[in-house]
């Protein structure tokens, strides 16, 4: 009896060890599951706009990672911070390699961010930033140098005296940093008055709204800054359906499709500040990087503002984009 037990232990023994073969796994020197790298992405939900070609672009590069690397991925997308908390923590429990975020609101994600911290996962932020030093890296566009380069800008070419209107985005960092980089840049400028500075919620919808307001109440206006490129649209139709002579150019910030092609067509665009979706490109591969174990090379990266005009808009013009 004793013989019998130790053969049919001897024989199961050898059935768990064929089992681990066929699967591939590392008895065998395969790429089991254990061996798989894989990146959690978590970002806000949309199907457009700047945020949609963002989506677009992490989603792109994920899958360039993939091919080229073996490195799985993990997307997630959310409406609401409690969402995107959620989805995080689902990450978390999934045992990710590493988490690529674009917090939906900076503050309400912040204690997310801070678990992902403690759980020893890196965390690359993208666009906003969080609250705390939770954060491995953190890819943005510059903020503060896209309201200072649209203010050098207007000096320019209103040689320092003008009417100017803002229409800035809702209360966020983003909106702080570039209305205070504009402001900066046109301090000392007597002849520059900012008539009118309403928000339009990064919405053209609203923008559209908010400028028919403003266009009212105010016979003569020489320029307009828009913080966003979406905004920008709803400026450009409200001064056209208004039929207002006087504004002699808008500028915004992003590098959306339509905008560049206004631009090339000597519309009343004259000018954009980028701030590219594609950042969140470099947030991916600085995951696929981080999931293997490499050291950033930088903990913080600012992509420039680079400011397009009819000068240089073709270099920019992608007519397949999405934004």
């Amino acid at each position: 009896m004793k013989k019998f037990i130790i053969l049919m232990l001897a024989l199961a023994a050898a059935m768990v060890l064929a089992a681990c073969g066929e699967d591939g796994g590392t008895a065998e020197g395969g790429s089991g599951d254990d061996d798989t790298l894989t990146i959690g992405i978590s970002l806000p939900s949309a199907t457009h706009g700047w945020m949609g070609a963002l989506i677009d672009n992490a989603e792109q590069q994920a899958k360039e990672l993939q091919e080229s690397e073996g490195i799985e991925y993990v997307m997630t997308n959310a409406a609401d911070p409690n969402k995107q908390a959620n989805d995080v923590d689902d990450l978390i429990a999934q045992g990710v390699d590493v988490i690529v975020m674009l917090p939906i609101e900076s503050a309400a994600l912040t204690p997310v961010g801070q678990k992902v911290k403690d759980a020893g996962i890196p965390l690359v932020i993208v666009d906003r930033e969080l609250e705390n030093d939770a954060a491995t890296v953190v890819v943005k566009g510059d903020n503060e140098g896209i309201g200072i380069n649209a203010g050098e800008y207007f000096i320019e070419q209103l040689n320092g005296q003008g009417k100017i209107v803002e229409i800035s985005g809702p209360p966020s960092s983003v909106t702080e940093q570039r209305g205070s980089g504009f402001k900066e840049a046109i301090d000392g400028q007597d002849g520059m008055e900012i008539i009118a500075s309403q928000s339009g919620d990064f919405s053209t919808e609203k923008s559209l709204e908010v400028m028919e307001n403003i266009l009212q109440a105010n016979p003569e206006i020489d320029a307009v800054f828009t913080q966003d490129d979406g905004m920008a649209l709803g400026v450009l139709q409200a001064i056209k359906e208004a039929g207002r002579t006087d504004i002699q150019f808008v500028t915004g910030a992003g590098g959306a499709k339509q905008v560049f092609e206004d631009i090339q067509n000597d519309g009343l665009m004259s000018a954009t500040f980028l701030y590219s979706p594609t950042m969140v490109r470099d947030a991916v591969k600085i995951a696929g990087e981080l999931a293997q174990g490499n050291e950033p090379e930088e903990t913080m990266v600012i992509k420039e503002a680079t400011q397009v005009t009819e000068e240089n808009v073709d270099e920019y013009y992608d007519p397949e984009s999405k934004f």
